[in-house]
């Protein structure tokens, strides 16, 4: 059977989906040549009576059954950062209620969670430096009282109110010094958020990075790693060979992580990744795979994803979100497509249709049924008749 999908011109092409289940079969055992979390989207309540600009309201027992997928293939989540749409749609409120909750249920079934500590309840523009600091302070509290691993986050209200990289040293430096244990410093770049731009102290990403790998080499015993998310392989190589020694670089390149990953004979990338949410078993796979000391079939598993991960990142980057629910609706992960801030209108039905296409083609579905279902379902309520 063949399902008639929307093309960019405004046309259709007939596409016919696969017929046989993929095997995506759960082994939680570790993963041991790399340290790989996916950054975990949440569920929205499709029930609450909210709108776009209202508070998120979470369904908690659906966005924890996903934590648990996640784990149940060996990898860690990555909690409360941009993928469960902090800064667009999930408020300080309702991050931190998902810290508290998700950090419970990494204890109960013995996962690694890693939480993102931000600045997002500052809600008034023109914060000064002291109540950056200070709300930083906060939500650091409130991940290490979990007992979580904090990433610490690029803020929109320290871009703001930096003059120079002389002030993300003093901010990075003092929360640093008092962090209980050591964090992932996390580099956004204005791709994913253009309220980033010019983050560490101006445009020129060379500076930046001298300004960035500065705060690293102050305090390298209270940086685990750091996270650099500029879709640019090349300067993360150059970053990650300038890190002292045992602080790991975490690729957030969702266009060229499998190279990262893989690495050279100078060192190689761990991976803190939006896309792995979709991609959970077919990355856990290929790392069992690297593992083995098989870097062949370690790209023979993960290369084919890459254009799926294009796609669902493709600018504007910072929708990448909507393909990420989208994927899981289909794959039977949620009952419905809707997203906190009513953010699954981001993106348009020919973007959904090619990325359902390309999913469906790698085998990401479990049940390829079902997620052609759940397609012709969606087309039909835009009027494409089948």
């Amino acid at each position: 059977m063949t399902i008639l999908l929307p093309r960019p011109d405004g046309g259709t092409a007939p596409y016919t989906p696969r017929t046989t289940p993929a095997d995506l079969t759960a082994d939680g055992t570790p993963l041991v040549s790399r340290t790989v979390l996916a950054a975990a989207h949440v569920v929205a309540d499709p029930y609450a009576d909210t709108t776009p600009d209202g508070p998120a309201v979470v369904d908690w027992d659906a966005t924890l059954a996903f934590r648990r997928h996640l784990w149940s293939h060996g990898l860690g989540v990555a909690e409360a950062m941009d993928t469960a749409q902090r800064g667009m749609g999930l408020d300080w409120a309702g991050a931190r209620e998902l810290i508290r909750r998700s950090a419970a249920e990494a204890k109960a079934v013995g996962g690694h969670v890693a939480c993102g500590v931000g600045t997002d309840q500052l809600t008034v523009p023109g914060a000064s430096l002291g109540e950056v600091r200070a709300a930083y302070e906060e939500q650091l509290a409130v991940v290490e009282e979990a007992g979580a691993q904090a990433v610490l986050m690029a803020s929109r209200a320290l871009a703001a109110a930096a003059k120079g990289p002389e002030d993300y040293l003093e901010v990075y430096g003092a929360l640093l010094r008092q962090a209980s244990e050591p964090v992932v410093l996390h580099w956004l770049g204005p791709m994913f958020d253009p309220a980033l731009e010019g983050y560490w102290g101006g445009d020129d990403l060379d500076a930046a990075t001298d300004a960035f790998l500065e705060v690293v080499a102050s305090h390298p015993d209270k940086v685990d790693g750091v996270k650099v998310s500029l879709l640019d392989a090349g300067r993360e190589v150059a970053l990650r060979r300038r890190l002292p020694d045992g602080v790991r670089c975490y690729t957030g390149d969702d266009f060229h992580y499998p190279e990262l990953i893989e690495g050279d004979e100078r060192g190689f990338s761990h991976a803190l990744l939006g896309v792995f949410d979709p991609l959970a078993p077919l990355a856990a796979r290929a790392v069992r795979v690297l593992d083995t000391g098989d870097a062949a079939g370690f790209r023979e598993v993960l290369d084919p994803t890459v254009e799926l991960a294009r796609h669902l990142f493709a600018a504007p980057t910072r929708f990448y979100k909507t393909g990420v629910v989208f994927l899981a609706w289909l794959a039977g992960h949620q009952d419905h497509f809707a997203m906190v801030g009513g953010l699954q209108s981001a993106r348009s039905l020919p973007h959904l249709a090619r990325a359902y296409e390309l999913a469906d083609g790698i085998g990401l579905f479990p049940d390829p049924a079902l997620a052609g279902t759940r397609m012709r379902n969606l087309l039909s309520v835009y009027g494409v008749d089948q």
